[in-house]
């Protein structure tokens, strides 16, 4: 059975409010940000399938402007494509994101889709994460954030996954507009041992008061906790340096027995 969380800022907005969602081991973290600090809206986003059985996450995130709509609409035409999706987390790995990566590209070029986004305000960030086996994909366009943390690349100084684009968007004024759609994807092997996947917007990132734009920094937080103690620690934090953006956090742990690509010498 698939267990499944769906939420939009407009719908329950979390301003001055931590509130923590636990969806198969995945904890998704919100909060709307401070009224003190001139905050009335959350337009953030998320949506969590998660089947333990099969052994799969599928996270996508969403951070919008203006309005919530481009949220709402992308969130929307994800969930209608359920049964799709989950027919392809079933492939063999070596298929899987191959597909999964046609189909995130086929709706967000859609005719229908784009017309649909024609007639809302506003754009969203959308961060695609999904892992199955010992792989972690994602697909983002623009400026969420991707971290993971594993000794081995902790030790190398490697965390952040993929990278804040800016000016790239889904909405109204969208990048799949243009002649050529801006976006980056990857996958990442994951390593032997605990693996910790964490996806967030940027007010956790852009929090005055805090050191939480290094990776690194958030992960301490985790350090000798739980995931969902962790996840309300960091809202705590930036609640109390009286950040103003919203934020939301989808954070989850998975340990590999596989043995990861090592060099020959």
């Amino acid at each position: 059975m698939i267990e499944e969380y769906k939420w939009v800022g407009s719908d329950k907005h979390f301003v001055d409010q931590n509130h923590l969602k636990e969806i198969g081991g995945v904890i998704a973290g919100h909060f709307g940000g401070n009224s003190t600090s001139g905050q009335t809206k959350n337009e953030d986003g998320c949506l969590v399938w998660v089947d333990k059985k099969k052994g799969w996450e599928f996270a996508l995130l969403l951070d919008a402007h203006s309005t919530a709509q481009s949220a709402e609409l992308v969130i929307k035409e994800i969930h209608s494509q359920k049964e799709i999706i989950s027919k392809i987390m079933a492939l063999e790995i070596a298929d899987c994101f191959e597909k999964m990566n046609e189909l995130i590209l086929s709706i967000f070029n859609g005719k229908a889709f784009k017309e649909a986004c024609k007639t809302i305000q506003g754009e969203t960030a959308c961060l695609f994460a999904i892992r199955k086996d010992n792989y972690l994909y994602w697909f983002s366009v623009g400026d969420c954030l991707l971290h993971l943390y594993n000794p081995d690349l902790a030790k190398m100084g490697e965390y952040q996954q993929n990278h804040r684009s800016f000016y790239e968007w889904v909405g109204r004024n969208s990048t799949f507009n243009k002649a050529v759609p801006t976006y980056s994807s990857g996958i990442k092997e994951l390593r032997a041992g605990v693996n910790h996947i964490l996806l967030t917007t940027d007010g956790l990132t852009e929090c005055p008061g805090t050191n939480f734009d290094q990776p690194q920094e958030i992960f301490s937080v985790f350090e000798g906790t739980t995931n969902q103690d962790g996840v309300q620690n960091l809202l705590q934090s930036i609640r109390d340096n009286n950040v103003r953006d919203s934020t939301t956090i989808l954070s989850w742990r998975i340990e590999s027995s596989k043995e990861a690509t090592m060099p020959s010498d």
